[in-house]
């Protein structure tokens, strides 16, 4: 194939039917002759040499020119490709012919009053170089290459915006149970476990599926499908209900257990519009077409409210609660249900209380209204006998304060003077005995504590670490926490509890401080203290995360 007696013009036809092929920049294809055509004139004057080419977009003729730039006298590399400004000068002059041309800054140069800068480009023409049948199936495969290359880009920026969409396609295969979707420009892969229940596909079957990733790779865009996934349901909401497309109702919250059953939490912008009503659609048809692109999953639609207790309420239908009593940091919370309506609020195999627990973003505890009465009247028990034995009072008295809501040592101790005094029955002088003997058990429980927590080898640096009471930094010593180094290695979830998921079943992980009240976030601030204190963690760093974890929770308030 010799370039000098191919028909020019056939170079452009060709880049713009490979062009309207593959739905690419003709200039794209065109660099990529570019390209192959430079690599292999390198093969036939040297490899050394920087050999160009520029194909002109009209004409179609190619010129072939061989570029030396000017570098500094002692970074000269290669010689064939540099040259020192000493040795451009002899170049360094307007071509008369025109097949020589200095390039600075990509742009020709006209001015030649000065001289040879480092960065200028001395071009010139080479003759056209006949290729062979190699040297032309090597360029083919560069073209190649590059239009993929062109075409991968393509497809990426076209799907990138995608993501968090329904898309429909066509079924190509099955590979190892993953589907081969065709979505037109470019191909998706629906993983076995993106699938709905058992569904099985062949080829040439329609699908309707929601994007769930679109990521760059070496082997081109993978666009990774998912009907499985709770926005694949949002967005089905968001298609049928016009409402919700147009932000008059919106989703707050879904939670699916795929192909089974699914709760979606809506709200609405405009007074006269039911939320839950919109959905349903008349005689139920909005909800049915979602339920029959989900292959029937049953669907509970649920009015959000701003409320966490009136929501939860709505998120455990179809059971009826009793009451809701949620913990001191709100991500607990339980709920007294009637006996006849256990089962219902759990749901099989608990599938109703795990999608209200999604819903809300609470851990749930389902109790009966009978175990909720006997554990209250077990924790009434406790206390009362914990102000009997340690106060030295008698059970009337002792239950008297459980009753008004006191329900350890230290409320009893540290309480406002006037709050002992509204008791009924409970004077000045009776209430000043009372804190009198609480602050001298406290103060005698903390002396043992840390007469214990010494004995067990705790350095002084944890027994003085603010936040810590002689109690906790004797339980920590029990578990082997006797150093402020051990205290900042502790991971939050150890000292404040939390819960994993082994085997499908949630399992509580108790916590070394969960018995004082420590809470999650509390623990976290007290390791990162003490991180700081070693020089573990950058102060500043600290600061900047506690600010910004500080906005978002007001940002959460609304305030």
């Amino acid at each position: 194939m010799a370039i000098t007696s191919a028909n020019q013009l056939e170079l452009l036809q060709t880049a713009e039917a490979v062009a309207r092929e593959k739905m690419i920049d003709p200039d794209l294809v065109i660099e990529a002759m570019e390209d192959s055509l430079a690599r292999a004139a390198k093969s036939r004057y040297g490899s050394e040499m920087d050999i160009r080419v520029h194909i002109d977009r009209k004409t179609g003729n190619a010129t072939f020119t061989r570029a030396r730039t000017v570098v500094e006298d002692d970074a000269v590399e290669n010689y064939q490709a540099q040259f020192t400004a000493d040795q451009a000068r002899a170049y360094f002059e307007p071509s008369k012919d025109g097949r020589a041309h200095w390039l600075r800054d990509g742009q020709r140069l006209t001015d030649f009053s000065g001289k040879p800068q480092p960065g200028d480009v001395f071009e010139e023409q080479v003759p056209p170089v006949d290729l062979g049948r190699i040297a032309a199936q090597s360029a083919k495969q560069v073209i190649l290459q590059k239009v993929r290359e062109a075409e991968r880009d393509r497809q990426y920026e076209e799907f990138k915006d995608r993501a968090g969409t329904i898309i429909n396609g066509v079924v190509k295969r099955e590979e190892y149970g993953n589907i081969i979707v065709d979505v037109g420009r470019g191909e998706a892969i629906l993983r076995r476990n993106e699938k709905i229940g058992r569904e099985s596909y062949r080829p040439n079957d329609r699908i309707r599926a929601y994007v769930k990733d679109v990521r760059r790779e070496a082997r081109g865009p993978q666009i990774f499908l998912s009907r499985t996934d709770p926005q694949f349901m949002a967005e089905l909401f968001k298609m049928e209900v016009p409402e919700i497309y147009d932000g008059v109702i919106e989703i707050k919250a879904v939670a699916r257990d795929p192909g089974s059953r699914a709760k979606i939490a809506v709200i609405s912008y405009d007074n006269s519009i039911d939320p839950v009503g919109a959905c349903v659609g008349m005689r139920g048809s909005r909800v049915q077409a979602v339920v029959g692109e989900l292959q029937g999953e049953k669907i509970d639609i649920i009015p959000w409210s701003e409320d966490q207790a009136t929501f939860l309420v709505n998120a455990l239908q179809p059971a009826e609660v009793a009451k809701v009593v949620f913990d001191e940091d709100a991500t607990r919370i339980e709920v007294v249900v009637p006996d006849e309506q256990l089962s219902l609020a759990i749901g099989r195999r608990g599938q109703n209380v795990r999608l209200a627990s999604q819903l809300t973003g609470l851990d749930i505890d389902i109790l009966t209204e009978e175990e909720e009465s006997k554990r209250r009247q077990a924790e009434f028990n406790a206390r009362t006998k914990l102000f009997m034995d340690t106060l030295d009072l008698d059970e009337f008295f002792a239950q008297l304060l459980v009753a008004e809501g006191f329900t350890n040592l230290e409320e009893v101790a540290y309480v406002d003077l006037d709050e002992l005094l509204s008791i009924e029955g409970v004077d000045e002088g009776t209430a000043e005995e009372l804190q009198t003997r609480a602050r001298e058990h406290l103060e005698a429980a903390n002396k043992a504590a840390l007469e214990n927590a010494r004995a067990l080898g705790v350095e002084d640096s944890l027994i003085e670490f603010e936040g810590l009471t002689p109690q906790m930094v004797e339980a920590l010593a029990k578990d082997g926490v006797k150093t402020l180094e051990d205290f900042a290695t502790c991971a939050d979830w150890e000292l404040a509890g939390g819960w994993t998921t082994q085997n499908g079943q949630r399992v509580k992980d108790d916590g070394i401080l969960e018995p004082f009240g420590i809470s999650l976030e509390e623990a976290q601030t007290m390791v990162m203290t003490a991180r700081v204190m070693l020089g573990w963690v950058d102060p500043t760093e600290f600061e900047s995360a506690e600010e910004t974890e500080a906005e978002g929770d007001e940002q959460e308030a609304g305030v």
